[in-house]
């Protein structure tokens, strides 16, 4: 093995953008004669933000939880989900870590998931792959925002983009990044916008990050007024709000994936209920690459990144693909799926050459409104069952599973449903339960007890893209309404996000119905089963559209039921 390179930092690089404007990054790279692969991260967290100012619990984790991280690096330079300098450098690549126009020390508009930070962005790697150290291959690798922002500029084909890996990160703007199938996320969006984004503005003199290299604050040399830094932001919260369907503003934002050409390697988490997971692995889906691969993996998202093992899969992809190195990684399983189990374990990896798993068999679960019960044979008789839609709605359970069972891919649930109102949000969520009738929860990002897997879906959006729509897995264009008439039945199919699980005998799973989101009786402060994940804005969910009585029907011509991709 060649000795590791010394590591050169360079803090507050100036790149060029194509209006004039100077982008600021670090970067870190090989002290070396020598032309190396590069790796860009691109977002407004702040570049020089250290991870336990950025999220203390993150940090606490890390030092709690994963001493290999540790033992591996000083994590003097890690900033919250891009990558760590001191895991790639000594292996010969360069990271750059762009602050995007309006972030950190970069001065200009803040204007996150725009068209036009998608154009900075395609600059920047433009800019790097000509650069002097530069082997003109530009590879991107970043968890989270720094995965999204990857299925967009790669749409948009860069000179020197040459694979992408983005790890835990939707890529559709409407559906899963600020509204849940209709539905806005008012929890995640104010935390991440006031917390994330706002807090690390540039010219914010308020902020409470110091830069790791100087001690000084994050946010730049400038200070601005309270009326300078709203001026010199858009009002992403309010935006979005305005645009209840999914008009031009959200397909600006949102990529063709059928335009990303590039080699890609896309890692998902089953912690990504309610942001990212679904995202992720439809990216993958809609992937034109020939070359591309898909591994979903259980634990901390952003832990799990910086594991060795987990870096050494990243390399040997890049070392593929930016180094040329023959390495064998083409015989990589396609897909690999981690399936979990009680106790937040995982039971074993699947492997397979495509996503859904070809081996799952799709099985019809029928619901019975009488019974609350599961099962696959039809129920004798049509039944309905109706709850007020702000309450803990009906609760559905299977008998227990006699013998082993594992279940892993896209859920679906297909229900007849009539509200006393216009309108009414479906939130539905699955649970699993050990034999001794203890719930098995899993860690999320951040709830620490999710449930196994959710579906979410505004009614009056029930519409499906033929084109788009398998039999197992529903696709909404949400772009148009269609109110219900007050107790009139209709057909919904509702996408329940895909899962992984074994369960083992004497198990059993419960579907729950509710018009609002899922919580935990007893549960008290913001880790009650879905953590900030929220979808309780009134201008969103008006109380005379939202707040009726719920019906679900179920039975005879009304057969609901759940569809569960079974392996064995």
């Amino acid at each position: 093995m060649p000795a590791p390179y010394p590591m050169l930092v360079e803090t507050n690089v100036a790149i060029p953008m194509r209006d004039g404007a100077n982008l600021r990054a670090n970067v870190y790279r090989p002290e070396a004669p020598g032309t190396f692969p590069v790796l860009m991260t691109f977002g407004p967290y702040g570049k020089d933000v250290p991870l336990k100012q950025f999220m203390q619990e993150a940090w606490d984790r890390l030092n709690e939880t994963y001493p290999e991280v540790l033992a591996a690096s000083s994590c003097k330079h890690l900033v919250f989900e891009r990558p760590d300098p001191e895991m790639w450098i000594p292996d010969g690549y360069v990271l750059i870590n762009v602050d995007s126009r309006g972030a950190g020390k970069s001065a200009g508009k803040l204007d996150p998931n725009s068209s036009g930070e998608f154009r900075d962005f395609f600059d920047a790697i433009e800019w790097a792959g000509a650069q002097g150290f530069s082997n003109g291959k530009v590879g991107l690798l970043g968890i989270s925002y720094y995965a999204a922002s990857q299925w967009f500029v790669a749409a948009m084909k860069p000179k020197y983009l040459s694979a992408i890996l983005p790890w835990q990160g939707t890529y559709d703007f409407y559906r899963d990044r600020t509204r849940l199938d209709g539905i806005y996320s008012a929890g995640f969006l104010k935390r991440w916008w006031n917390a994330s984004v706002l807090r690390n503005q540039y010219g914010n003199p308020k902020t409470n990050c110091t830069d790791i290299y100087t001690g000084e604050r994050v946010t730049g040399p400038e200070s601005l007024t309270d009326e300078q830094l709203k001026a010199n932001a858009s009002n992403y919260l309010e935006d979005v709000l305005a645009h209840p369907l999914n008009d031009d503003f959200y397909k600006d934002r949102t990529p063709d994936l059928s335009k990303i050409e590039v080699p890609a390697l896309v890692v998902a988490n089953w912690g990504g209920l309610g942001l990212h997971t679904r995202g992720t692995v439809r990216g993958f889906m809609g992937l034109a690459s020939k070359e591309k691969w898909l591994k979903v993996q259980g634990g901390s998202y952003f832990h799990t990144f910086l594991q060795p093992k987990n870096v050494a899969l990243q390399k040997r992809f890049f070392d593929r693909y930016l180094k040329e190195i023959q390495n064998g990684w083409e015989s990589e399983p396609r897909v690999e799926v981690q399936i979990r189990a009680a106790g937040d374990t995982i039971k074993r990896t699947a492997q397979a050459g495509d996503w859904p798993i070809p081996e799952a068999k799709f099985t019809k679960y029928s619901l019975d409104a009488a019974a609350k019960t599961i099962l696959t044979e039809e129920p004798r008789s049509a039944a309905s069952a109706s709850y007020p839609a702000i309450s803990e709605g009906i609760t559905f359970s299977t008998p227990v599973f006699a013998q082993e069972t594992e279940i892993v891919g896209p859920v679906k649930a297909r229900l007849y449903v009539s509200s006393s109102t216009a309108d009414m949000d479906l939130f539905a969520t699955i649970c699993a339960f050990d034999a001794a009738g203890k719930e098995m929860t899993f860690i999320g990002a951040p709830e620490p007890k999710t449930p196994v897997t959710q579906g979410w879906l505004r009614v009056s959006q029930r519409k499906l893209d033929p084109a788009r729509t398998l039999e197992y897995l529903p696709y909404y264009p949400h772009d148009e309404r269609q109110p219900l008439k007050p107790g009139e039945i209709y057909e919904v199919d509702l996408e329940i996000w895909p899962m992984a699980l074994a369960l083992p005998p004497g198990s059993t799973l419960t579907l729950t119905i509710q018009g609002k989101d899922f919580e935990r009786a007893g549960e008290t402060g913001p880790m009650r089963g879905v953590a900030w994940f929220t979808h309780d804005e009134p201008r969103d969910r008006p109380a005379e559209l939202f707040h009726g009585t719920n019906t679900l029907h179920t039975g005879g011509t009304h057969d609901s039921y759940l569809l569960l991709p079974v392996l064995a």
